[in-house]
């Protein structure tokens, strides 16, 4: 048996960074522990999907921290060590092989979790889910110029497998069953921009479809759609969403809904253990409502608030949700939550791939996307949300006024007051 002050459950993000603040905090030697059925320690999730997947970055450039690191600060790093029960009264986990670790305080980490396609076929070799970094390797092996691929998806992971494919030659297809990528999220006129920039660039999209069944002997070869269509294929990249990891503290006592339920603090509903990251269902203080975020940017932030929590230097988690993209020799930004908005206001030319969008409810700015825009507009857009603006929309879209005018009083409303939903 093995006995830590502090136990980080997942390897993932959030352990990288909290190892990090851990660290940082001089908690000493000893005192932590990340424990995980990976094999490998800590690394980045966003370059899974590209530097890594395009096979420019190997993996020792994704480790959030190398091996030393956890050497020099006393942080056991026990990996190998799925764990099959937790016993959060007892403070106790049970991992199998690893045997019995205990704790004083612990975080939960699980991050979430693909979710799989069932389907005829599904079985099939070369059917590929994109979430760790042997699933980015297994993927890569298959990146051959003139290979045929169907991404299945066109959120974050779908768009990026798809540039990346694309770039290296693959002969590319995106099948989802919106009528326009990443419906949920873009306004027609951004995805608009997307789906011709990607179909310039050699990829075929088909919309308002759905994948119904793999065909092939032991290994992929073609992709049957509701459509009655049959696209040849060579592999298949799946990127259909995720759950929350929560299934491991099921029955723990712990409350779930769509993941940990956690305070503003980050702390779940039993004392001496936190959730952080994909997991964790928090109260959003910018917006005043209870969200759950999936994004590298959030993983990083919960960790490190929640291990000052821990160490007794409470604070809460504050803070303007973050993520950002890179597609072909594109990168944008993106801050807040669009969910609430009676109003999108455009900057620049959405044409030529140089524009701002801000979202907007009643005129309090909710969220912005940012691509190949000014400094000012990735300074402000944060900025703004936070101090929850209430922008005049005239000035904000008259490319030949300048942000720092919505500045002046005569710009600005009041700022609203906030509360918990």
């Amino acid at each position: 048996m093995k006995q830590f002050k502090y136990v980080l459950l997942g390897s993932g993000v959030v352990a990288g960074y909290a190892a990090q603040e851990f660290a940082q905090q001089k908690t000493g030697k000893g005192q932590v522990a990340i424990v995980t059925a990976d094999e490998t320690i800590p690394y980045d999730r966003p370059p899974l999907s590209k530097q890594f997947l395009a096979g420019e970055a190997q993996r020792k450039d994704i480790l959030i921290n190398d091996a030393s690191f956890y050497k020099k600060h006393g942080i056991e790093v026990l990996t190998g060590h799925p764990v099959v029960k937790v016993d959060l009264r007892q403070k106790k986990l049970r991992c199998k092989p690893g045997g019995e670790i205990r704790f004083e305080k612990l975080l939960i980490a699980t991050g979430s979790e693909v979710r799989a396609l069932k389907i005829p076929g599904a079985d099939l070799k070369n059917i590929f889910y994109l979430r760790l970094l042997r699933d980015s390797e297994a993927i890569r092996k298959q990146i051959k110029k003139d290979a045929r691929a169907v991404v299945i998806g066109s959120g974050f992971i779908g768009m990026e497998v798809a540039s990346v494919l694309a770039r290296k030659g693959v002969k590319t297809t995106m099948v989802f069953r919106g009528g326009r990528v990443w419906e949920s999220f873009f306004t027609p006129a951004i995805s608009g921009f997307f789906q011709d920039y990607y179909r310039k660039r050699g990829v075929s999209i088909l919309t308002e479809d759905r994948v119904i069944g793999f065909h092939g002997k032991d290994t992929l070869e073609e992709v049957e759609l509701e459509s009655g269509e049959r696209l040849p294929a060579d592999f298949v990249v799946a990127g259909i969403g995720v759950e929350p990891g929560s299934s491991l503290v099921e029955g723990t006592g712990l409350k779930l809904d769509d993941g940990i339920v956690v305070n503003e603090f980050l702390e779940t509903s039993i004392p001496n253990v936190w959730a952080a990251g994909d997991v964790a269902r928090f109260p959003d203080a910018v917006f005043g409502k209870q969200r759950r975020i999936e994004h590298w940017d959030n993983a990083v932030e919960q960790g490190r608030v929640a291990v000052r929590n821990m160490i007794g230097r409470p604070q809460p988690f504050i803070h303007v949700s973050y993520f950002f993209s890179d597609e072909f020799d594109l990168s944008w930004e993106f801050w807040g939550d669009t969910e609430e908005h009676d109003e999108v206001v455009y900057r620049g030319d959405l044409k030529q791939g140089k524009f701002s969008a801000w979202w907007l409810n009643k005129g309090r700015l909710m969220a912005a996307l940012v691509l190949d825009r000014p400094e000012e507009e990735r300074v402000m857009a944060p900025k703004w949300i936070m101090q929850c603006r209430v922008l005049n929309p005239a000035i904000l879209r008259n490319e030949k006024r300048s942000l720092a005018e919505l500045e002046t009083k005569d710009a600005v409303a009041e700022k609203p007051e906030l509360t918990f939903v």
